[in-house]
């Protein structure tokens, strides 16, 4: 297996760390942030290079029409709030100012999904991917650990064009390695297997490593693909993996609409139609909730994974 669990952070602090490290490397790296340095773990940056940060408060429509501006004078500029006031907040701002024109703006959202938690629907947002896939030329990046965050970060740096960075707020286990590399637009496969395809993003990815263990008890060999790109897809490895299987999962902490898995669907049945089922919220908003509470009531667990499994060994 290609992971290896190295203790619990969040995923928010690997982009402080790589926005940290761009700051050193990258002369044309900035900062922006909607009043909420602290929950994007912004002030490493803020304390070493302050000329290149700018606090814009509680205005992010500004914020994404300042970082677009920006970019006209040669700088990468990274925004940094909350993936509900980042996408939902703002998207006429980043449809007109920065996708229309192909601005160089990277959008870095926090506390995306269900796993806000206790802050309750009005903070999080279920919606982000599918809001943010549909804009021409955008490219939709969703991460599982900080390690994974944190390659992220540097990656979008040298990526010319629009990008929207997902991550999140809880601690979740630290597992990809290194020498996994991160590639904009490639998928990583964890785990090889043969009896059904588990493909899963962000939080999802390690409850389905979690899955295949439970899942190997029942002699159900599952193979588990990290796709942290969800735009542009990584077609290859999916219809690679699926020819093999003949059946797939996908997993993602978001709608079903408009998600990971609607992207997938499309590709299965252009090239290879086969059964699969859906982890994700359907067609609702979140509510008050611990993570963990959360995650299970909405289905977005090891155990719904391994429900989902079962069900498609029986329509195979």
């Amino acid at each position: 297996m290609n992971y290896i669990n190295q203790g619990n952070k969040d995923t928010r602090s690997g982009f402080g760390e790589g926005l940290y490290e761009l700051g050193k490397t990258n002369q044309n790296v900035v900062a922006l942030c909607a009043d909420l340095v602290g929950s994007l773990k912004m002030q490493k940056f803020i304390d070493e290079y302050p000329n290149r940060f700018f606090q814009i408060g509680i205005a992010e429509a500004n914020m994404m029409g300042i970082a677009a501006g920006l970019t006209i004078g040669g700088k990468i500029p990274f925004t940094g709030t909350f993936a509900n006031f980042s996408t939902g907040r703002v998207y006429d701002q980043i449809r007109q100012s920065i996708a229309y024109s192909g601005k160089n703006v990277k959008i870095c959202a926090s506390h995306a999904g269900l796993t806000l938690g206790e802050d309750g629907a009005t903070h999080q947002i279920l919606e982000d991917i599918g809001l943010m896939k549909m804009l021409p030329g955008m490219t939709v990046i969703n991460t599982c650990d900080f390690n994974q965050t944190k390659s992220a970060t540097l990656a979008v740096a040298e990526h010319k064009g629009p990008v929207y960075l997902r991550f999140g707020r809880p601690s979740v286990p630290n597992f990809t390695t290194d020498d996994l590399g991160f590639k904009i637009g490639k998928g990583i496969l964890l785990k090889p297997g043969k009896d059904v395809t588990i493909v899963a993003t962000g939080h999802l990815v390690w409850e389905s490593l979690q899955a295949a263990k439970e899942l190997e008890k029942q002699n159900i060999d599952a193979e588990i693909i990290n796709i942290h790109t969800i735009k542009p897809l990584d077609d290859e490895i999916i219809l690679e993996s699926v020819k093999k299987t003949g059946c797939l999962v996908s997993a993602e902490e978001h709608n079903y609409l408009g998600g990971l898995g609607e992207s997938i669907s499309r590709i299965i049945v252009k090239n290879y139609p086969c059964p699969m089922e859906f982890i994700a919220t359907e067609d609702t908003f979140g509510e008050s909730g611990t993570p963990s509470q959360l995650m299970k009531k909405y289905g977005l667990d090891k155990e719904a994974i391994i429900r989902k499994v079962l069900i498609l060994k029986n329509r195979k």
